[in-house]
């Protein structure tokens, strides 16, 4: 994505300041997130990242800076967070029959969909703890996904996976997100993670930005690349990880 270019913001942070004991966590934050838009949040910890991810989703309180975010926010977190005496389809249509003002039969059918565009319409009424970690994340996007959100939180929600289910998950949240659209948020260490998802790398330090890429590579992209090299030693030298020459 040309870096000159952003669409119209979702999400529009400005001077965002969080302070608790000591230096501020959040140090008078500036950041936009377009329509549409997939930006990758890294940062080494105690950089912010989690601080900004509970202010956007409404968990603390904005004391100082202003936040702007639309009223349709959803969020994945590393632990899918399943309520284990609920269903499958259960866990994902939560909340879609007092809010959402469908009937039991409705609120199923639109569970039952968002699990077949994550893989998952053969679980349909498995209870949550028969399912593999790969598969309990997948009713965690299908959960965040069937309410049509205008913004999609994701924190570090492939942590916890082997590197094999990592990379498939990968891959459907990139096609999940080229069907959908909505503006996302990923918070994750891997940088190889956020290239291979993200319009634009932000890299957290100290509360503030110290270093933001855009990602302009074709889709689906190849680790190979150059330019996905060159990418990846920008974002690890602004980590402070250093290279090891191959």
């Amino acid at each position: 994505m040309n870096m000159e270019y952003r669409p119209e913001p979702a999400i529009r942070i400005e001077g965002l300041t969080r302070r608790f004991a000591g230096p501020a966590v959040l140090d008078q934050l500036d950041l936009t997130v377009g329509k549409g838009e997939f930006v990758a949040l890294l940062g080494r910890s105690g950089s912010g990242k989690t601080t900004l991810l509970r202010t956007l989703a409404g968990l603390d309180q904005v004391t100082e800076g202003r936040v702007q975010v639309p009223g349709d926010v959803a969020v994945v977190f590393q632990e899918s967070r399943l309520l284990p005496w609920k269903r499958v389809w259960q866990n994902v249509g939560l909340g879609l029959g007092q809010r959402g003002g469908l009937g039991q039969r409705d609120a199923r059918a639109r569970a039952v969909a968002a699990l077949g565009e994550v893989g998952l319409d053969h679980r349909v009424d498995a209870w949550p703890l028969t399912l593999s970690g790969g598969e309990a994340q997948r009713a965690g996007i299908a959960r965040a996904l069937v309410r049509e959100p205008e913004f999609l939180m994701l924190d570090e929600p492939f942590a916890s996976l082997d590197a094999l289910t990592r990379l498939k998950m990968q891959a459907m949240v990139a096609e999940l997100w080229q069907r959908h659209r909505c503006a996302v948020l990923l918070v994750t260490h891997d940088v190889d993670e956020a290239l291979l998802l993200a319009d634009r790398a932000v890299v957290l330090e100290e509360g503030r930005i110290r270093t933001e890429v855009a990602i302009d590579l074709p889709r689906p992209r190849d680790h190979g690349d150059a330019e996905f090299n060159r990418l990846r030693g920008v974002l690890l030298a602004a980590l402070g990880v250093e290279q090891t020459a191959h």
